[in-house]
């Protein structure tokens, strides 16, 4: 009988379809938050469960003999680096879709607030100005947004880019490809990828950054990427163009975009992820007025429907790998040792 070790909240629709699955015992850790941190879980119930439900695996995970296949609730799977999954031949499934739709909302609502400078309107009205400028009057349509990655969240801002008469770019190392076996909410993104109108590959990126008028990173961090946009790649952007970063903060090299925004080598940026958590108070970031930033709330556990969802992908899993079935955001062996 399959032992099945939930440390996340599910809602209670999840857990009764995973209790109704036949022949198999559910252990419910009593997690005291959406997304545990790591700690230690009793061994007596863990060392014989093959299937795990988490954000973080256990501390002493290496107890767990039986294990099969560990469902992440988090997008990001740095968490399973060094865990030698591949090689206890344990397979890893991530909630890759889950926050698509809000990041995604996020990204226009950025390309818009800088796009229209709405920040300086808020400005001017904490201090009754009432100013009538051109640039207040801005229009998003007809620029070009380029997609550093073409992954749900790449997509699903395609999509909605598209609908408001932008231009799409792509900057990928393959063609972007339909997806299969990849969680979407339902009418979202761009499964087929027929939406951009331009694709670049590797020994492009400077074509690429050249043309656009947003530069939107929408890419997990790995270790070959940490540090990717440097003082190359932010000077090759039109001193008009805008940088969005939802994804994670140290894809750009921290000093290479400080040294951008004072010199102002392009015009702005929204940045949602940063260097520390939570970003001091005396960081120069906080006090540049062409910068937007937000407390890591693009896409979040918070949201209305991340448990819905998170629910649905746990569920449709441990359903189809209990059955042998295809499953959804299955981590390749290249992403589990971190390559």
């Amino acid at each position: 009988m399959p032992k099945i070790v939930i440390d996340v909240r599910l809602p209670s629709a999840a857990l009764k379809q995973l209790a109704a699955l036949a022949d198999v015992q559910l252990v419910h850790c009593e997690p005291t938050a959406l997304q545990n941190p790591s700690r230690d879980l009793p061994v007596e119930q863990i060392r014989d469960a093959e299937v795990l439900v988490c954000t973080t695996p256990p501390r002493n995970h290496a107890e767990m003999t039986a294990l099969r296949f560990v469902q992440l609730s988090s997008v990001g799977y740095a968490q399973l680096y060094g865990l030698r999954l591949v090689e206890r031949g344990v397979r890893a499934c991530n909630a890759r879709g889950v926050y698509d739709t809000a990041i995604a909302e996020w990204n226009l609502g950025m390309m818009i607030a800088l796009g229209r400078d709405l920040r300086s309107m808020i400005r001017q009205q904490e201090h009754h100005l009432y100013e009538v400028a051109p640039r207040f009057a801005h229009e998003i349509r007809g620029s070009v947004v380029g997609l550093w990655g073409y992954g749900g969240i790449g997509r699903e801002t395609a999509r909605l880019a598209k609908a408001l008469g932008m231009r799409v770019h792509v900057y990928t190392h393959r063609p972007p490809r339909p997806r299969q076996a990849t969680y979407a909410v339902p009418g979202t993104g761009d499964p087929d990828a027929s939406l951009p109108d331009a694709w670049f590959n590797a020994g492009a990126e400077l074509d690429f950054l050249a043309g656009l008028d947003f530069l939107i990173l929408a890419m997990p961090l790995t270790p070959g990427n940490t540090g990717i946009i440097g003082e190359r790649e932010l000077r090759a952007l039109k001193p008009t163009a805008f940088l969005l970063n939802p994804a994670r903060g140290p894809l750009v090299q921290e000093a290479a975009l400080l040294k951008a925004l004072r010199e102002r080598w392009f015009a702005g940026a929204a940045l949602d992820t940063h260097y520390y958590y939570p970003l001091p108070a005396d960081h120069p970031l906080w006090s540049f007025p062409q910068v937007i930033i937000t407390p890591h709330i693009s896409g979040s556990d918070k949201g209305p429907h991340f448990l819905s969802r998170m629910g649905e992908i746990a569920t449709h899993n441990i359903a189809a790998f209990l059955r042998g079935e295809p499953l959804w955001n299955e981590l390749t062996a290249d992403e589990l040792n971190g390559v």
